[in-house]
């Protein structure tokens, strides 16, 4: 099997490393071609002048982890080239550009897989499994953060689509796959009290929002930039039965004021490929098996359509200061 990968920054190079190890050949590509021939060279792979090449020499299946604004016009060449996709997560940074894409792959009966590898995380898994088999009993309480230990770079914020459509998309997809429901409404603050580059940008560098589910459970979802203590990723479910927190471990970045509590880890996440490296390589094996036919797809772009349209409300939410129901979003 020959493979296609479009950009190779940082999870681009990851995901490169995956696929070597799990296929028998690998194109890579890059805006900036000498860093897709570095990256080539060194795990033994095939570099592509540009994206062109990846499509005339033909390959069975292509991996976007390309620039963010790249990804829609991907998804529809690919699908008209009638290849299987997983493309990092998002569609587009907008719905008219990610409805645009999913319908070319609609019409063209191809497969796209969309990168929430929180999906494939033992932790986000295990509890999915304890609200599905009824261990916490009726599930009144969901709590979700993600914290990044420092912001990313200013050029990048504009970019970015902001922090609900590009940090917590990930909780609100995660929110859905574990509990099983769908969100009705929202209710978003954020402040930008921080650096001065997230008011430059419009931005916000904190965020929380109160979600109801539509069997009545309550959800919040908080995110920040700033949070210096280290990579903080959690997921608490609280029912009537019991309670269940992913992402609580030995480095986790809390410490406890408690005489007899827990201290500080000593060796914090750094961030989010060192957190969660085994669940982006657990998808990129999934794919491989999707592009075979050997499995149903994990992830298709209507899920990732799903948490995008959550994070478009957040933003209405923010800006209008109001409640915001998921029926005042698109989502066809």
């Amino acid at each position: 099997m020959r493979i296609g990968l479009i950009g190779t920054g940082r999870i681009g190079t990851f995901h490169a490393g995956v696929l070597e190890r799990e296929v028998g050949s690998l194109v890579v590509t890059d805006a900036e071609p000498g860093r897709a021939q570095a990256l080539a060279e060194r795990i033994g792979a095939t570099a592509a002048p540009s994206v062109d090449e990846i499509f005339k020499w033909g390959v069975d299946a292509l991996v976007i982890t390309a620039a963010t604004a790249a990804h829609a016009e991907l998804i529809g060449r690919a699908a008209r080239a009638g290849l299987p996709v997983f493309c990092e997560k998002p569609i587009a940074l907008d719905l008219p550009g990610t409805l645009a894409a999913l319908r070319e792959v609609e019409a063209a009966g191809t497969v796209l897989q969309l990168g929430f590898q929180r999906r494939f995380d033992a932790g986000y898994t295990a509890a999915r499994a304890a609200v599905r088999e009824g261990k916490l009993g009726r599930v009144h309480t969901v709590r979700a953060m993600t914290s990044d230990p420092a912001p990313p770079p200013a050029a990048y914020l504009p970019l970015s689509g902001g922090l609900y459509r590009d940090c917590l998309v990930h909780d609100f997809d995660a929110l859905r796959w574990v509990t099983g429901r769908e969100i009705v409404e929202v209710y978003a603050t954020g402040s930008d009290a921080g650096p001065p580059m997230f008011r430059e940008a419009g931005d916000v560098d904190t965020a929380a929002v109160v979600l109801t589910l539509d069997d009545g459970t309550l959800a919040t979802a908080t995110a920040t930039r700033c949070n210096g203590a280290g990579y903080d990723v959690r997921m608490e479910l609280s029912g009537e039965r019991d309670t269940v927190v992913v992402g609580l471990d030995d480095r986790t970045p809390i410490a406890s004021t408690e005489p007899e509590g827990p201290r500080a880890a000593p060796k914090p996440w750094p961030g989010f490929l060192e957190r969660f490296a085994p669940a982006y390589e657990a998808e990129l094996k999934a794919f491989v098996s999707v592009a075979q036919g050997e499995r149903d797809n994990p992830c298709d772009g209507w899920e990732a359509l799903a948490a995008l349209r959550v994070a478009e409300a957040c933003e209405l939410s923010r800006a209008e200061r109001r409640v915001v129901r998921l029926s005042e979003i698109p989502g066809t």
